[in-house]
């Protein structure tokens, strides 16, 4: 009961004390004397910020609108500026203020407009500070907690309020966790997975640079740091604030059995994606089919690969299906691509001359590789033509299949157009008998 009733206890005094502060202050603002004119002071200097504020911020716009090309990061600095402009005349004021009044008179005599213009300042530092967080909610958080803090800290209530979150803890055996304690570790860990998302960054992006990398391999180092990093600050920051972890050792254990039972297919992708970047099967950029998927690998990602079509569809595919189904990687060992095309000519034709014109209309289409020139070979006597088959390369096959080899087929098109060159198609012949029913009917003209 008692551990209970005293941080209960504990907190009515820090309340009581508080409240005490608040009503000698009050009082001392009440009564004429130096406390009141400096109240009177941060009013009129608010006042006067407020009144500068507007025109401030047209100064700004016409500022920003007579110059061109700045950068993003630069837009976003001068919509912070301007949002937070009013505080920070307010603080250069009250400030300015503040250091006259030193010089010119007692320090106790400036006391307030000092701290009206620290938490100004402090409140425009956090809110700048704040930006490096992209997540709004969390951004948020972040800008309010650092100015709660620093408003405490110089109102001297720091210490009585961290005693009172220390006091409400839960105790479990020789475990105990309190507020203040909860607290640190966010703050302690939220800082180190900042420092270690920087540091992943610019890993990444000199991971990323290095031309001696393979892409796959890339990827697979940039996601290794992420892991360590993001591991390492995790473990330093509960580490730091002295929770023990062994007695959450069977917890996590029973955690991850059943996790393990209801998370398979998410750990067969997971296991399957670094097993693709290890072997480096595929890579981003290589152009691969699947099934009725044709496209290239743009991202490799932990759980799936992001396939682009050539109509601008993504498909993301599992990595489990990478593996385990048949895959055709265009690319694989080399950007080189044989492609087939049949076609068939009349009888009538030369074919000696029905090759070489295959050929060469191959060989002057845009993307046919010359240095492996096209081959065309007969490959069978077909019912009504001489069949063939035009074999030719190509080195970039993310430009797309269908439409070389439809431009292939119109240049044979027009070869064949200019030297009379016929394709024939199948015709069929239908004889009546004489006897036949069908031609009795139509020499009678019976229906």
């Amino acid at each position: 009961m008692n551990d209970l009733t005293d941080p209960f206890a504990d907190f009515i005094a820090t309340l009581e004390g508080i409240w005490l502060s608040a009503q000698s202050f009050l009082m001392g603002v009440m009564a004429p004397g130096w406390r009141q004119n400096q109240v009177l002071i941060v009013v009129g200097l608010a006042l006067l910020s407020w009144a500068m504020h507007g025109r401030c911020v047209q100064l700004l716009e016409s500022y920003v609108r007579s110059r061109e090309g700045w950068a993003k990061w630069q837009l976003r600095f001068i919509v912070q500026l301007k949002q937070r402009l009013g505080l920070i005349i307010f603080a250069v004021l009250a400030g300015c203020t503040y250091f006259v009044m030193q010089n010119i008179t007692w320090p106790s005599r400036s006391y307030l407009i000092g701290l009206a213009a620290t938490l100004a300042a402090v409140l425009v530092g956090t809110a700048f500070a704040a930006q490096l967080v992209h997540d709004r909610f969390l951004r948020r958080i972040v800008r309010w907690s650092l100015w709660v803090y620093a408003t405490l800290y110089l109102l001297n209530l720091s210490d009585d309020v961290a005693g009172f979150l220390d006091n409400v803890a839960l105790e479990l055996g020789e475990f105990r966790l309190s507020i203040l304690t909860l607290i640190t570790a966010l703050v302690v860990i939220g800082v180190l997975l900042m420092m270690a998302r920087f540091a992943s960054r610019a890993t990444a992006s000199t991971i990323r640079k290095n031309q001696d990398i393979s892409p796959s391999m890339q990827v697979l180092a940039v996601k290794g740091v992420q892991l360590a990093l993001y591991g390492v600050a995790f473990y330093m920051g509960v580490k730091a604030v002295g929770i023990d972890l062994t007695g959450l050792a069977v917890l996590s254990g029973a955690i991850g059995v059943g996790l393990g039972f209801g998370l398979q297919k998410v750990v067969s992708n997971l296991v399957s994606g670094v097993i693709i970047l290890l072997d480096k099967s595929i890579k981003p950029g290589d152009v691969i089919s699947l099934g009725e998927t044709f496209g290239w690998i743009q991202t490799l990602g932990a759980r799936y690969a992001s396939v682009v079509t050539r109509d601008g569809k993504e498909y993301l595919i599992p990595n489990e299906d990478l593996i385990t189904g048949q895959v055709v990687n265009w690319s694989h060992s080399d950007d080189f691509v044989r492609l087939d095309i049949h076609f068939g000519t009349a009888y009538g034709d030369d074919p000696h001359q029905v090759r070489k014109l295959a050929i060469a209309a191959a060989s002057g289409v845009d993307r046919v590789l010359t240095f492996k020139p096209p081959v065309c070979h007969i490959v069978g006597f077909g019912d009504s033509s001489v069949d063939y088959i035009l074999r030719f390369w190509i080195k970039d096959p993310t430009g797309g299949l269908t439409n070389i080899r439809g431009n292939v087929f119109l240049a044979l098109w027009d070869a064949f157009q200019e030297n009379e060159i016929s394709i024939p198609f199948p015709q069929r012949e239908v004889l009546m008998l004489e006897d036949s029913k069908l031609s009795v009917r139509n020499k009678t003209g019976a229906d």
